[in-house]
């Protein structure tokens, strides 16, 4: 049973009740003389009204809404239009009213599972990928260890910038060292090594945070916990390593180089401060190239010792230079 979207004058859904499923309500036009026989010859409503047992009225309606709208039967002739339809074509199944619907939701979701596992896959062949180029790195680095004598310092130093841009030849891992403080002693020499030239390049001195994420990077597929990270940062002064944990009054944790002065990091601020008459932790974080957090700290510390005062207000927290220290 077919009926032509030019017969159809509005459409509109009926809620469900109770013993009652919800409904689509199709008014239509009344019954042209030369209509094709059908199951009733004449009817007293024009309107039909289609039921949805389980689901797909909201699609059924939402499709059949934009055909409403769109109007694509007006473009082409209705006998065309007809006899495409009941021409037979070969190798083609019709998917007709809720069936169809039906059918072409079930090919969409075996569409979507089928991406699914493809993308799935994709991430295990990267896995596999990454694994094979730390392997290739370590044997790299074993092979700089034994022709110590033959490699010049510039080549071993060209060799160690592309392995970091790799990743950690060999991370320190709980399999190798245990999970117990050796462990963590391990895994502090190893910070040392690949955080001293980082932190050389960012003024030396990195939050925690971005220590994390950049350790994490160079690991590949041995992530490092943040409770394994603290710990070994917390023996690097231990260990007489050239780097140390710092944790500032408000419970802000730092890494930085041994030779990083305060004195030289407040009186850098206070200068700042002073050429622009007043800043805030934004403001200096911008000028700097620091992050907010960092610049806020270095401020706070500078105020500790005196050398700033603030103007915490509505507009947010200003820092000032102290006149009282520099003026009688």
């Amino acid at each position: 049973m077919a009926i032509p979207l030019s017969q159809i004058v509005f459409i509109e859904e009926q809620a469900a009740g109770i013993g009652k499923s919800a409904k689509i309500v199709v008014h239509l036009h009344p019954a042209p003389s030369n209509k094709e026989p059908g199951p009733f010859q004449s009817s007293k409503n024009s309107y039909i009204r289609l039921s949805f047992k389980e689901h797909g009225q909201i699609e059924f309606y939402r499709r059949l809404s934009e055909e409403m709208t769109q109007r694509r039967w007006e473009t082409v002739p209705v006998s065309q239009s007809l006899q495409t339809n009941k021409g037979p074509q070969p190798g083609r199944v019709r998917a007709v009213g809720i069936v169809g619907i039906e059918r072409k939701l079930e090919e969409k979701r075996k569409e979507t599972d089928k991406n699914i596992s493809e993308a799935f896959e994709d991430l295990s062949k990267l896995m596999i990928k990454a694994k094979e180029m730390v392997e290739l790195s370590k044997s790299i680095a074993n092979k700089i260890k034994e022709k110590q004598g033959d490699v010049t310092e510039d080549e071993t130093i060209r060799f160690k910038s592309y392995l970091l841009s790799m990743g950690i030849a060999n991370p320190v891992t709980r399999e190798t060292y245990g999970s117990g403080t050796q462990y963590h002693m391990q895994l502090a020499k190893q910070l040392a090594g690949i955080l001293q030239a980082p932190l050389e390049e960012r003024g030396g001195i990195m939050s925690l945070t971005e220590v994390y994420c950049l350790v994490n990077r160079a690991r590949g597929m041995e992530l490092l916990s943040p409770e394994d990270l603290v710990n070994a940062c917390k023996m690097l002064e231990a260990l007489k390593l050239p780097i140390r944990l710092r944790v500032f009054d408000s419970g802000v944790m730092v890494i930085e180089l041994q030779t990083h002065k305060e004195e030289e990091m407040v009186a850098s601020a206070l200068e700042t401060v002073s050429e622009r008459g007043s800043l805030t932790s934004e403001e200096f974080a911008k000028l700097v190239g620091m992050s907010v957090l960092l610049a806020k700290e270095r401020l706070l510390l500078a105020e500790k010792m005196g050398h700033l005062c603030r103007d915490d207000s509505v507009e947010g927290l200003r820092f000032y230079p102290n006149l009282f220290m520099t003026q009688n």
